[in-house]
């Protein structure tokens, strides 16, 4: 049955999807270790485990601005890229997994535009080319959008 699904599967989609699962184990198994690191105590958290739950309540930019004042004392909350600066705390450490599964579809897409060129199928490698860009400068922060 998985021969036959494979038949009509083109080269570009295992391309991605070899890709996609691979990625997906590395960073599910780095948010495991990080979040074992974390919860174990191993590097010590911004915000000691005891009093997390009082934040739960709050919207993202209160819970930012309380705990900037109670516990981080930087200048101004930690938003965009800024949580790379607390990567030695680690509540914040979790952070480098879920951006490398929120990132993993650029390595993909890169991955494809080599066969896609040897096919010289122009119209997809301008579109995975185009797509790259975008979801690039949109991590960024450069296409800040504010949707709230």
């Amino acid at each position: 049955m998985q021969e036959e699904s494979l038949v009509n599967t083109h080269h570009e989609q295992v391309i991605y999807a070899n890709i996609l699962e691979k990625g997906m184990f590395l960073g599910l198994g780095c948010l495991v270790i990080t979040f074992g690191l974390y919860i174990f105590g191993v590097i010590p958290s911004a915000i000691p485990l005891t009093e997390v739950s009082k934040y739960w309540s709050q919207d993202a930019h209160s819970y930012l601005a309380a705990i900037n004042q109670d516990f981080l004392h930087l200048e101004h909350p930690p938003t965009g890229w800024a949580w790379t600066t607390l990567l030695r705390k680690g509540d914040f450490l979790n952070f480098v997994s879920i951006a490398m599964l929120a990132g993993l579809t650029i390595p993909c897409y890169l991955a494809i535009i080599p066969s896609l060129l040897k096919k010289k199928d122009v119209a997809y490698v301008l579109m995975t080319i185009i797509e790259v860009i975008i979801l690039g400068l949109a991590a960024s922060g450069i296409l800040a959008v504010s949707g709230h």
